[in-house]
């Protein structure tokens, strides 16, 4: 398998940014021959670098304004039955399996803090082994300009 260039790292930036450029405005951006851009993306969806292109959904703009993140301490002989039933409650957007204080973190959205936090602690905090839930509102989010680099 070829190794991963730096051409290869400037077309993963520019899409992670904004999935949705064409590939001709893409290819005129980073100066490179249309269809050497069409094989690259093509080579990169091959080897699985690039999984799938999708859309980012402003949920503010839906009326879904809170967003939390819950930790979570299990009975880890009940683990597939909490993963099952965590994942099915609404507002779970991401669920993480982690090390550290807690065993798993979920983010969640909603139309209010409230709502946030009855979904952790009525409903996720009362699924048979889950052990204690603990949730952090969100007051603030910045996301970085993700450039991705070459590693050694």
């Amino acid at each position: 398998m070829a190794r991963l260039d730096d051409l290869d790292m400037k077309i993963l930036s520019a899409l992670y940014t904004d999935a949705s450029v064409s590939v001709p405005k893409l290819s005129r951006e980073l100066g490179v021959n249309l269809s050497v851009m069409y094989s690259r993306i093509k080579r990169l969806q091959k080897r699985g670098v690039i999984e799938r292109f999708t859309v980012l959904v402003n949920e503010e703009k839906l009326g879904m304004r809170a967003s939390a993140v819950a930790g979570l301490n299990i009975d880890p002989k009940q683990r597939e039955s909490i993963l099952e039933q965590v994942l099915k409650v609404d507002g779970v957007r991401l669920l993480r399996e982690v090390t550290g204080r807690f065993d798993i973190i979920v983010n969640l959205r909603g139309q209010s803090l409230d709502e946030l936090h009855r979904a952790v602690y009525d409903v996720i905090g009362k699924i048979p082994g889950v052990i204690q839930a603990e949730v952090f509102m969100e007051v603030s989010r910045r996301s970085p300009a993700v450039a991705f680099k070459l590693t050694e």
